[in-house]
């Protein structure tokens, strides 16, 4: 690695002459220590060096390199290389001139499982740390729930818990409804069960023809033993494969292809995504880099498939709207990544024409209605300016609110909105302790205190308002802990709720004056009073009852005499929370290692009486 001297100004033309030719990643870094922008190059030498050495250069590069302090490089043995790593700097250090694709949400999957006398199957999201197959990523929720119908409706697989499962003594509504085959209490034998679980994965593995054929051999062998009844529930379900096959199957789809359209306008982009998997449609999801100005589709496509497909499953084929540069580096990186052929292409004919086409009329539709909805953010935000007097348009809001249940386990949130809307990213939470149960004043303070002592330390962004879920008491909290603390810039804010509790009949109490504004229903600033008011309720009570059912579960077993930290968690996997262990008899938490049959019978009094 090497590394530009930290001194002012930055001479580029002479670090320039100490650079290598060969491929590599640079980045440059500004007074700060920030991080500005991340390349990669063929030839570092040259790559670098044209920033410094053109004698015209765009306004928007221009400004860049004004605030350079130093860069630094690492070299790579290919281009290939290279691409990779200046994926992986982009998306974990999020430099400010590059395009960055924003999707902190992991994909969703279908989890079957395996080791059991009775796999399941089940919607999963995060680390795959349970032993069994994956099958995905899916685009949705939404689709892998649709999925999860089919295999039901089809194979009858349990999806249900495995603590449900194994303390039934009848079959539940599902096999009712003729969407479990009810191996839970024996009214399916394990061989036909597990068929049923290997053609589910070949279904899902794209392999439909396969388990037609096996189920229609099946049926023939059923009905030549006179087994009518299995042979007419056989030919059902060969109709319903079909059915589903002609319904699901696209014609013109490779067996697993990606079709990538992208639209800019008005400063944003967006890549609507097309999925196809086993010639099946998986459906569509639409992306909305981080775009620095001046950046071309190709561009935004270009970072997209490199940060995209950085920790993912890539497809065989990979559809494009408009050409890259680099492409053949690009899909070599990607191939050498997938340790198969990944082909990228933006010129097709035919069927996949049309899917291209479909792609970008998606992305310009969701672009439109994402302009359409920062506009109505940013007349809201204009709306509250003159409601409230002020010289200039809010740039940031953060609202408090306190959830609790008769005083156990209090919350506060804090929510942050800006002119483009909500800011997840920089949302908090502060569990609040030491306060007599219930007192909301208390929580309140101690909330405020807690965020704007570090605020004043520079932890952060400073609000131009700051909204108080509460009436007068609330807000002269607020004023207190900014006074006690010096802060002058910040204009408080109170909702305190109208009559009867209806919404867009709030009262707003304006902090330093005590003056009272009624919007009404029908004020644009008090529609996104609410919407800031509602969220940051919503962030609250989540918090809250996450933190409330955890201590609720530690402190129910943590009284019974013998039960300590290995065995509460053995408990606790083993029958999936504390309504699972309530619902369990002696002989059943026996089964539990460490279980004895004087501590089960101590377990069942604490939760039977």
């Amino acid at each position: 690695m090497e590394t530009s001297p930290d001194t002012a100004p930055f001479n580029g033309k002479a670090f320039v002459r100490h650079l290598s030719s060969s491929p590599g990643v640079y980045r440059m870094i500004d007074a700060r220590g920030e991080l500005l922008y991340v390349g990669k190059a063929r030839d570092l030498k040259k790559r670098v060096g044209s920033y410094f050495l053109k004698p015209r250069l765009e306004p928007r590069i221009m400004a860049m390199i004004a605030q350079i302090a130093r860069i630094e490089t690492t070299s790579t043995r290919t281009e290939g290389e290279a691409l990779i790593l200046e994926a992986q700097l982009i998306k974990s250090l999020k430099p400010r001139y590059n395009i960055l694709l924003r999707d902190d949400k992991s994909y969703p999957y279908i989890f079957l499982s395996a080791g059991a006398e009775a796999p399941r199957m089940s919607f999963h999201r995060g680390a795959k740390t349970e032993k069994g197959r994956y099958f995905g990523p899916f685009p949705s929720a939404w689709a892998v729930r649709e999925s999860l119908g089919l295999m039901q409706k089809l194979f009858l697989v349990r999806q249900c818990e495995d603590s449900y499962f194994r303390n039934r003594s009848r079959p539940c509504l599902q096999y009712q409804i003729k969407r479990c085959s009810a191996p839970c209490v024996g009214l399916i034998d394990e061989a036909d069960y597990a068929a049923s679980v290997r053609h589910a994965a070949l279904f899902l593995d794209g392999k439909s023809n396969q388990v037609i054929d096996e189920t229609v051999t099946r049926m023939e062998q059923a009905s030549q033993a006179l087994e009518f009844e299995k042979a007419a529930a056989l030919r059902d379900q060969v109709a319903t494969l079909k059915q589903i096959q002609a319904r699901h199957y696209v014609h013109g789809a490779s067996a697993d292809m990606d079709v990538l359209g992208c639209r800019i306008d008005n400063g944003l982009a967006c890549v609507s995504v097309l999925f196809f998997r086993n010639g099946i449609s998986l459906g569509s999801r639409d992306f909305f880099p981080r775009l620095p100005l001046d950046a071309s589709e190709a561009d935004v496509l270009a970072a997209f498939i490199a940060q995209y497909y950085l920790d993912r499953p890539l497809p065989e084929e990979i559809i494009v709207s408009h050409p890259i540069e680099d492409l053949d580096v690009l899909a070599e990186a990607l191939s050498t990544q997938a340790g198969r052929k990944v082909e990228i292409k933006a010129s097709v004919r035919a069927e996949r024409a049309r899917f291209l086409e479909l792609a970008q009329k998606n992305a310009a539709l969701a672009l439109a209605a994402r302009l359409a909805s920062r506009q109505t953010v940013r007349d809201r935000f204009e709306a509250l300016r003159e409601l409230l007097e002020l010289d200039e348009t809010p740039a940031r809001i953060e609202c408090f609110d306190i959830s609790h249940t008769l005083g156990e386990a209090t919350v506060a949130s804090c929510v942050v909105f800006g002119p483009e809307g909500a800011e997840k990213s920089h949302y908090r939470r502060f569990n609040i302790s030491g306060i007599a149960p219930g007192d909301d004043y208390a929580a309140m303070h101690q909330a405020l205190e807690r965020r704007y002592k570090r605020l004043t330390a520079g932890e952060g962004l400073m609000p131009d308002i700051l909204l108080i879920d509460g009436g007068k008491g609330q807000v002269a909290q607020a004023l207190t802990v900014l006074n006690d603390l010096g802060v002058t810039s910040v204009l408080v804010v109170g909702v305190a709720k109208g009559p009867e509790r209806r919404a867009g009949h709030e009262t707003l109490i304006i902090g330093h004056s005590g003056r009272e504004i009624w919007p009404g229903p029908d004020s644009p600033a008090s529609h996104l009073v609410q919407s800031i008011r509602d969220e940051a309720h919503r962030f609250a009570i989540t918090g809250h009852r996450q933190r409330r059912e955890k201590a609720r579960e530690k402190s129910s077993l943590e009284e019974i005499p013998g039960v300590g930290a290995r065995r509460r968690s053995a408990l606790l996997k083993q029958f999936g929370g504390l309504s699972g262990i309530a619902a369990a008899g002696v002989e059943e938490l026996m089964q539990v290692k460490g279980v004895s049959r004087d501590l089960a019978e101590r377990i069942y009094a604490r939760f039977h009486g």
